[in-house]
């Protein structure tokens, strides 16, 4: 954002174009990015199209620059708060927020008495959260919001491996306490989202839109997987019926055979499990003044989605069991550290889950990923930095099996060194090649969804209706949660949710969002053993 920002050089009420300062505090593991800002190097590694560009080109102009000191805020026009907000159990962690809102505050106490900044939270809040602890946070600090600061959120729709695409291209909503606020905030956005449209709206709207759209992937992906176990189990080539789900669903993609694609269908595509910043804890944030009030959580598909995605580290490890025998003290390489395809974030990766759930079994472990760093703070807080390397021969040399966990592009690029590894097997977890791809090597291959069957009609029909069930049982959930949370939290006409705004602001997420309508849930076809928890969730209530 910060480079995107000095890039257009906008100028607003000035006939110069405004500087960006990114103010960072001067932390053991990131302060280190003012100086690298300041020498005009992006601090965000992996691959990131055209950001390095943009951020040597906007420093070497003077419109963007990194400070450790948070006074440079108190003559601030716009303040954007891009933190970290993580979840504490079944509640969210504010502490990075309420860090930076105290280091913010202090600065604000000294702004000129007739300046009215414009604070934008880009970071995920839970719903409720912009005016039961952002804006009580300022005021409890002597700041109203609409009279000494303008308070708004627009949380981000970025992705790991697409930064600037996503902001410049994506739809974008930009949200307010106070109604005039998303409309400065939609005025100052139009210069970086230039092909996305900007999406006006309250701060709770806003905030359970972000929430449903991670909440509502990370059920599909946790159905996806549902199927896929089946699937593995009965050698069914899930890719293959993915595709004919989808095409019913009028959902479909190219995700089935491209690892590089983003999916966007109804069924999604099953890897190792569910890492990032987002997926793992959104749910939750949209369930948090529920769960608080004493709410029963025993029938949310949103919350058993958590369950079964976090199984699917387990699962491959059980995958590849039924194919290679017991690994217990076998050598493992697991490839992909990162929990995203062509970047370095590891946070929550399902890798590191993995690798704990093979030490457990006395396996030898080594994992690689060519962009993570050996110091990454996720390595070192799991134990896992001495089983790291980012030298791929050295993981694969005494390697009785490969598991593949992240799609990154070397790996894609390196398939002949695959082929003809000193390896017993290959576990494909990330959907990165076919068997056809393997056909003549010695190398054996196998991979979450490779059976090498085709799915009979009534398989796929039965897998159409259960997925109908569990959007509809998601639609009833999110509508039970807009009651609850109109009835406790909004104030006015303007800050209340409406269940169709909600519907209208998920179906811009470029990741694909469709809610339906709530309603009843039709009888489903059957086939043989298959079941899903979720569709039967969605049953049951």
């Amino acid at each position: 954002m910060a480079a995107l920002l000095a890039h257009a050089r906008i100028k607003i009420g000035t006939e110069t174009p405004a500087q960006v300062v990114v103010v960072q505090r001067d932390s053991p593991t990131s302060g280190w990015k003012v100086g690298a800002i300041n020498s005009g190097r992006s601090t965000i590694g992996g691959i990131e199209p055209s950001l390095d560009e943009l951020v040597a080109h906007s420093v070497a102009e003077g419109l963007l620059l990194a400070s450790h000191d948070y006074s440079v805020l108190s003559d601030a026009d716009v303040i954007l708060l891009c933190v970290q907000t993580d979840k504490k159990g079944f509640e969210p962690d504010y502490v990075p927020l309420f860090d930076a809102l105290q280091h913010l505050i202090q600065a604000l106490k000294n702004k000129p008495a007739e300046k009215v900044p414009l604070v934008i939270i880009e970071s995920t809040l839970a719903p409720s959260s912009m005016r039961t602890v952002v804006k009580e946070f300022f005021a409890q600090n002597g700041l109203m919001d609409g009279q000494d600061v303008l308070l708004g959120n627009s949380p981000n729709r970025v992705m790991p491996g697409r930064l600037v695409e996503r902001v410049t291209t994506s739809d974008k909503i930009v949200a307010g306490i106070h109604p005039i606020t998303p409309l400065l905030i939609e005025k100052l956005y139009a210069h970086i989202v230039t092909t996305g449209k900007l999406l006006a709206t309250n701060s709770m709207t806003a905030e359970v839109v972000k929430t449903l759209e991670n909440a509502y992937r990370d059920v599909r992906i946790a159905f996806s997987s549902e199927v896929a176990r089946y699937c593995d189990q009965k050698d069914v080539n899930f890719f293959q019926l993915r595709d004919h789900v989808n095409e019913l669903l009028a959902q479909e993609d190219d995700a089935s055979n491209n690892p590089g694609s983003v999916p966007r269908g109804g069924l999604l595509i099953p890897t190792i499990g569910v890492g990032g910043h987002c997926l793992p804890k959104d749910g939750i944030l949209l369930w948090w003044r529920k769960i608080q009030s004493g709410a029963d959580t025993s029938k949310s598909l949103i919350l058993l989605a958590r369950t079964i995605n976090d199984e699917s580290p387990f699962e491959t490890i059980k995958l590849a069991e039924r194919a290679y025998g017991d690994l217990s003290g076998r050598s493992i390489a697991l490839l992909g550290a990162a929990y995203r395809f062509n970047s370095e974030d590891t946070r929550n990766s399902p890798t590191l889950a993995l690798a704990l759930g093979l030490l457990k079994k006395n396996c030898r472990v080594t994992i690689h990923d060519p962009f993570v760093k050996p110091s990454d703070q996720n390595l070192m807080k799991y134990g896992l930095q001495s089983y790291f390397t980012n030298d791929l021969s050295i993981a694969m040399e005494n390697a009785n099996y490969v598991i593949l966990c992240t799609a990154h592009q070397p790996y894609l690029a390196a398939k002949e060194l695959f082929r003809t590894a000193p390896v017993q097997g290959i576990v494909d977890g990330c959907n990165l090649f076919s068997h056809a791809d393997f056909a003549g090597a010695p190398v054996r291959y196998c991979g979450i969804g490779k059976g090498s069957q085709t799915a009979e009609k009534a398989f796929v029909q039965a897998v159409y209706d259960h997925y109908r069930a569990v959007e509809r049982g998601v639609a009833n959930e999110l509508s039970a949660l807009i009651t609850f949370l109109n009835d406790r939290y909004a104030k006015d006409d303007f800050n209340r949710i409406n269940f169709t705004t909600v519907q209208r602001l998920a179906a811009t997420c470029c990741t694909g969002c469709t809610i339906v309508d709530a309603g009843e849930i039709s009888t489903l076809r059957t086939y043989i053993d298959f079941t899903s928890r979720l569709a039967d969730c969605a049953r049951s209530v």
